[in-house]
């Protein structure tokens, strides 16, 4: 058996007990704290080390072992790398502050039987919860194989979290909310929309909130010229073309994402028309992609790195709280959106400028 090392008065480290059984020190962590996915030869190596060793866990150790030091899953299929890379950011920087390893797979298939095979990948990577970004933070078949592998799940940006689980969001109902009645303080009364894919709940309160600030404003939602996305920017070039292809275009038009609204203010340039002195585009979220286009995007700022960060904040509290043996118990957290005002957007065609109001702009 190896020789230990010694800190301070001379105690037993875990990473001692670890050189002595030939693993990881997290995998002494998952035997002291009965985790899963060791190997009982494995486990009992460790065990026959802790007692030749004669460590002695302290509370705090067994505390770090319980959240930070764990293997954290993350699986994803966002159609918007620009989404995607903002999530990731903010999960590789929770997971280096907290001192835990994230895994990353990708799952683009729609199909329950391949999405519920890709979750299975987490029980043999030894991972202890798992984070579900949209789109599949939705996904009925990957939270039901989580839930029969034991793995606690959180939910990102799904509207309609279950009991069990954990869920960060904003508020979209609101937030298209308040940048529909922005397009109406401007002027505009002939507002098109992009929509969400169907299957996410956020689209639809993107929707609903666009159709209210339109009601409010005395206007017919049903007469609105809207066509269906994707949440794509190949989506947005085709809802956009046909938006701008009727008779009677509307004068602004708010896009459920950057993504597609990047697309059409392309389709825009395209076609002629000015952005925004003929048109006004809007979008949501506030990804890269919002100032890397001309005009730089009006948008919805949704903290989506922070959203990551609150995540996995939420799974390590949980895991923390399971392995102290604590009920499970259902946490959600909120986080603020804000508008960014940008050069894509201004009063409709023919309106003096100095007579809209708009808010002050952010950056």
């Amino acid at each position: 058996m190896a020789r230990p090392s010694r800190r301070g008065r001379g105690a037993v480290t875990i990473e001692d007990v670890a050189r002595a059984a030939g693993v990881s020190a997290m995998t002494v962590s998952r035997v002291i704290n009965d985790g899963r996915n060791v190997r009982e030869s494995t486990r009992a190596a460790v065990l026959e080390a802790i007692e030749k060793l004669n460590y002695s866990p302290n509370t705090a150790a067994r505390s770090l072992a319980a959240g930070e030091a764990a293997h954290i899953g993350l699986l994803y299929a966002n159609p918007s790398a620009s989404y995607l890379a903002e999530f990731l950011i903010g999960a590789l920087h929770a997971v280096r502050s907290a001192g835990a390893h994230l895994v990353i797979e990708s799952c683009e298939s729609e199909d329950a039987d391949e999405q519920a095979e890709v979750t299975r990948r987490f029980a043999t990577s030894d991972v202890e919860g798992v984070i579900l970004p949209p789109p599949l933070s939705e996904s009925g078949p990957i939270i039901a194989e989580l839930d029969s592998l034991g793995i606690p799940v959180v939910t990102v940006a799904t509207g309609a979290p279950r009991e069990e689980s954990l869920n960060v969001r904003i508020d979209d109902y609101a937030a298209a909310m308040e940048m529909t009645r922005y397009l109406l303080d401007l002027g505009h009364r002939d507002i098109g929309f992009i929509k969400g894919h169907p299957n996410h709940i956020a689209s639809h309160d993107r929707y609903r909130g666009f159709c209210d600030a339109l009601t409010e404003a005395g206007l017919d939602c049903e007469k609105a010229p809207v066509e269906q996305g994707y949440f794509s920017y190949r989506s947005g070039l085709i809802a956009g073309e046909r938006l701008l292809s009727r008779a009677g275009a509307p004068t602004a038009i708010f896009a459920s994402n950057d993504d597609m609204a990047a697309a059409t203010i392309s389709v825009a340039h395209r076609r002629g028309l000015d952005v925004p002195d003929d048109l006004s585009i809007v979008g949501f979220d506030d990804t890269a992609l919002a100032t890397s286009v001309w005009p730089e995007l009006t948008t919805v700022k949704q903290p989506i790195a922070a959203m990551a960060e609150a995540a996995l904040e939420l799974l390590i509290a949980d895991l923390r709280r399971r392995r102290s043996g604590a009920p499970h118990k259902f946490a959600e957290r909120v986080l603020s959106h804000a508008m960014i005002i940008r050069e894509s957007s201004g009063p409709p065609p023919g309106t003096h400028k100095g007579k809209a109001r708009r808010p002050a702009k952010e950056s």
